[in-house]
């Protein structure tokens, strides 16, 4: 009878299991005969001896032949019948597209010509709705943009404001003897550089042969 207890039974398959491989590996040797033996334990592991001169597919075809049946012939009636399903619906979804571009329209009749100009009228609506999505999302972004834009050069003029009313701003601390110079560095255009003199000292920048003297801005 079946043995209840589950690792006395899974160490006796292992060992009746050899013994019979080693039977069958016996019969193929000194009886030169052809063994397979296929077996699927209680935890679904598969195992499988084989003569060596064998594969398992020769084996199933010496079966077929010894038996007259074919293994074989129900599945490939399936497949042969699910290719053919594709073929039908692969034709009549190409004629529909050819339907849909004007093409094939003489086999229609009435309902079916209804049916063709709803389907095509429905399709062009969920188009239509798609494109007008992406454009409302490009408006968004677009307005977006612009704000930024008006944001920046809103401070932009506010900073160009408060830079005419105080020559100083932003350049300097507004403590000090301060000069400003207009100078043309190579290869750039002009740049406002700010420069400190030291008390009681007043220097001319018009006899200084590389500065012109200009406005603070």
């Amino acid at each position: 009878k079946r043995i209840e207890n589950q690792t006395n039974r899974q160490v006796t398959y292992s060992k009746r299991r050899n013994g019979l491989f080693k039977k069958a590996h016996e019969l193929t040797v000194l009886c030169d005969a052809k063994v397979s033996i296929l077996m699927i334990s209680s935890t679904q592991k598969l195992h499988e001896y084989i003569s060596p001169a064998m594969t398992t597919k020769q084996l199933f075809d010496y079966y077929q032949e010894a038996v007259g049946v074919d293994l074989w012939q129900t599945h490939y009636e399936k497949m042969q019948e699910h290719l053919r399903k594709l073929k039908e619906v692969s034709k009549n979804l190409r004629k529909e597209i050819r339907q849909r571009m004007g093409e094939s329209l003489n086999d229609l009749g009435y309902d079916q010509m209804v049916n063709l100009i709803d389907d095509m009228d429905n399709s062009l609506r969920l188009i239509r709705d798609r494109k007008y999505k992406v454009i409302g999302n490009q408006i968004d972004t677009s307005k977006k943009k612009v704000r930024n834009v008006e944001e920046i050069h809103k401070n932009l003029v506010l900073e160009f404001d408060a830079r005419q009313e105080d020559p100083h701003y932003g350049l300097v601390e507004n403590e000090g003897d301060y000069n400003s110079v207009l100078g043309f560095p190579n290869g750039g255009g002009p740049r406002i550089i700010a420069l400190r003199l030291p008390p009681n000292h007043h220097h001319d920048v018009n006899h200084h042969p590389n500065l012109h003297g200009g406005g603070g801005s």
